[in-house]
């Protein structure tokens, strides 16, 4: 006896599973484009022609769900044309008892010299605009 799916099933089985994954990532985008339209109209810009963010390693945001999230969440924005780029920021963390800095991959990762847990995270939980190219006017 063999197993037969149906590919629309495993299709609609992906499609929302990455709704799912990608409703906290939609939030994100969302205030960006909140963010990018009130720094366009300060600046009396009529449209963004670049935005890059920089999200950390550590920071929760899983990235094929922000790319998901953002092709949706930027329609009819005025980041619909803007050209995007998101830079991923390595974790890094400190020992509190040796005081090495050395990389992490998670949030408990411990101290590789002395094996410590009292290590607090110095970089990778970051979630920001870095920068906003604004077309001339």
């Amino acid at each position: 006896m063999s197993t037969y799916f149906c590919p629309t099933t495993l299709w609609n089985f992906f499609y929302k599973n990455q709704i799912y994954k990608a409703v906290h990532e939609l939030s994100i985008v969302l205030s960006v484009v909140d963010a990018a339209a009130q720094v366009a109209h300060e600046n009396q810009a009529e449209r963004i022609d670049a935005i890059e963010l920089e999200i950390g390693a550590l920071s929760g945001v899983e990235l094929d769900a922000l790319e998901f999230a953002w092709s949706e969440g930027i329609k009819r924005s005025i980041l619909a044309q803007a050209e995007k780029k998101f830079t991923l920021i390595p974790g890094k963390a400190e020992c509190s008892d040796c005081g090495l800095s050395f990389p992490v991959t998670t949030l408990y990762d411990p101290c590789p010299i002395c094996n410590s847990y009292f290590v607090q995270v110095t970089e990778g939980r970051e979630l920001k605009i870095k920068s906003i190219t604004l077309e001339a006017v």
